[in-house]
């Protein structure tokens, strides 16, 4: 079970990054208003880092099955598991369950936690 349930939870986490990174460019930024201008270049960073993370954690994942160390790829579903969780419940609270994405990110994390 393992062999396929976290290697999807990579995949739907490689998903979640890229719409989190393209809607973050093309709806949130654009209308943003935020001075000076060098901090919306930061902010935008800050935005775009955490969609590497989440799409690198994910790779990691979809490898995880495949790792000779057990316990190697049991510490990169724990901390994918960790990283996804927090970011489903800081979702969640910060727009007060609005947003789907916290649903995604708790999919992530049950289907990692699942497959150990």
């Amino acid at each position: 079970m393992h062999d396929l349930l976290v290697p999807t939870a990579g995949i739907l986490a490689m998903a979640a990054a890229i719409i989190h990174g393209v809607l973050g460019e093309t709806k949130i930024f654009t209308k943003a208003r935020i001075e000076p201008q060098s901090l919306r270049l930061l902010i935008r960073l800050v935005w775009q880092c955490s969609a590497v993370a989440w799409f690198s954690l994910g790779g990691l994942l979809v490898a995880s099955p495949w790792i000779a160390s057990q316990s190697a790829s049991r510490w990169i579903i724990a901390a994918s598991a960790l990283t996804f969780g927090f970011a489903a419940i800081a979702n969640a609270w910060a727009t007060r369950g609005r947003h789907f994405g916290w649903i995604v990110l708790l999919a992530v994390t049950g289907l990692s936690l699942a497959g150990l």
